[in-house]
């Protein structure tokens, strides 16, 4: 475990540094606040830190409430060193955030004793975040195909939407509809078509670029972000999503399944005004119509447009295509 040690004394900064690695740390050193405080506020802070009180730049103290009002998520355990030993300064040090005070001088048992728990508690801290994280990640994702859930593919729309709006970038949205799905739930049962849906899943993400987003809509469709894609690129990545998911048939038990999808292309340079609920609705139409053409293809939006089909006729392609 990385350790900083913060003192412009050589000679005790020296002295901690062979001890702590004969302990099996990895020692940082900093001869004064200023340079303890901009170790500490790096993306690669240490967990431990001993600050000595008295420092050129900072004190012990002040870096310790810098760190605490900073809210780093990475949490440092901090003991302050001083020759100071009154009640008073004590208390001084651990309302600044410290987490632990020794005076000087110190036994170095009594360092070893007081590192070890700042270690526990550190790595208690760390499995806190992990659980946090994992418990984040859960919320987000849906729990059949892995790929986030419905509430949280439409905020990102809304995110992209605004940055697209920022940066003058445009944002490709793609609708994709496993075609004939119900047979698959029919023929073959709901655990197939879960495997079905898992499987079209993992196929359509392994040809997305990592910056690409893709989520459960509902049911057997999927919404697909696509950002920096115009009409013309983000037809083509959904043509790459298309072939992927056909070019071989998914095997349910011992029996192969031919597997396709139709999918539904739009793109757009937001603006302040752009409706994200416009913008699924173009592509969700532009993909009813790949359906109506046969299904396993890909269709643009523009194309919806130039044969007039508005909401009331994709509702109705909805209602009478499989």
């Amino acid at each position: 475990m990385k350790v900083l040690v913060a003192d412009d004394s050589i000679v005790s900064r020296h002295l901690l540094d062979v001890t702590l690695r004969k302990w099996g740390y990895d020692v940082v050193g900093a001869s004064n606040g200023t340079e303890a405080w901009g170790i500490l506020a790096g993306p690669e802070a240490p967990s431990l830190a001993i600050l000595d009180w008295m420092m050129p730049g900072m004190t012990g103290p002040e870096i310790c409430r810098r760190m605490r009002e900073s809210r780093m998520e990475q949490y440092t355990y901090v003991i302050l060193l001083t020759a100071r030993n009154m009640k008073e300064d004590i208390v001084e040090g651990m309302e600044s955030g410290a987490d632990d005070y020794l005076t000087k001088p110190f036994e170095q048992a009594e360092l070893q004793v007081r590192l070890r728990a700042g270690k526990r508690i550190v790595e208690l801290h760390a499995e806190l975040l992990r659980a946090r994280e994992a418990i984040q990640h859960e919320a987000s994702r849906d729990s059949l195909t892995g790929v986030y859930n419905r509430n949280t593919i439409l905020a990102m729309l809304q995110r992209e939407l605004a940055r697209g709006s920022r940066e003058l970038r445009p944002l490709g949205v793609v609708m994709a509809d496993l075609d004939r799905f119900k047979a698959v739930n029919d023929t073959y049962g709901h655990l197939a078509g879960d495997e079905v849906l898992r499987e079209a899943a993992r196929r359509m993400q392994e040809v997305m670029r990592s910056y690409d987003a893709i989520g459960r809509y509902g049911g057997e469709e999927f919404l697909i972000l696509l950002p920096g894609c115009d009409d013309a690129s983000a037809y083509e990545q959904a043509e790459r999503m298309r072939h992927r998911l056909c070019e071989k048939p998914v095997i349910i038990g011992s029996v192969p399944y031919d597997m396709s999808g139709s999918f539904g292309v739009t793109s757009v340079v937001p603006s302040p005004t752009t409706s994200s609920e416009q913008l699924i609705r173009k592509a969700d139409q532009a993909m009813y119509l790949a359906k109506s053409r046969g299904r396993n293809r890909t269709e643009a939006a523009q194309a919806t447009s130039e044969l007039g089909l508005d909401s009331g006729a994709a509702a109705f392609l909805t209602s009478t295509i499989a």
